[in-house]
């Protein structure tokens, strides 16, 4: 028996970065937001006027991380630390991994099937905008 995922779409793009917007702008944040797809591949990304030009960068790499490693990246900071098991991870790989709360990976059925990352925010922030974001897409 065969299921069909239905993959991660530009319009569920749109509304993730819509209600990421909106709890950011709630609490007062102007952020960065990217949606990647199950392959890594960019389907939404939006700066906020105002948003500190590098959260264009940070939003990208937390979904990327979130993605790769199927966690949020909130789970994931304490492993690279000195004493953490994924302490050289970053450094070892020539790809955009980055350990600070924001990404958070998108399942539908219980398969991977994208990510999203906040940046701009304090990284508990970007935390709860990514997750709001993904309320509001089970909807």
């Amino acid at each position: 028996m065969s299921t069909t995922l239905t993959p991660l779409t530009t319009a569920d793009a749109e509304t993730l970065v819509a209600a990421a917007r909106r709890a950011a702008r709630a609490a007062g944040v102007a952020v960065s937001v990217t949606v990647l797809d199950a392959g890594g591949h960019p389907l939404a990304f939006l700066r906020d006027d105002g948003a500190v030009l590098i959260s264009g960068e940070t939003s990208t790499r937390k979904a990327y991380t979130a993605l790769q490693l199927g966690a949020p990246t909130a789970d994931l900071v304490d492993l690279v630390k000195p004493d953490g098991p994924f302490h050289t991870l970053p450094t070892a790989l020539d790809r955009p991994l980055l350990f600070i709360a924001g990404g958070v990976p998108i399942h539908r059925d219980g398969r991977l099937v994208g990510a999203i990352g906040l940046g701009g925010g304090a990284p508990e922030q970007d935390h709860s905008f990514a997750t709001a974001a993904l309320t509001e897409l089970a909807r």
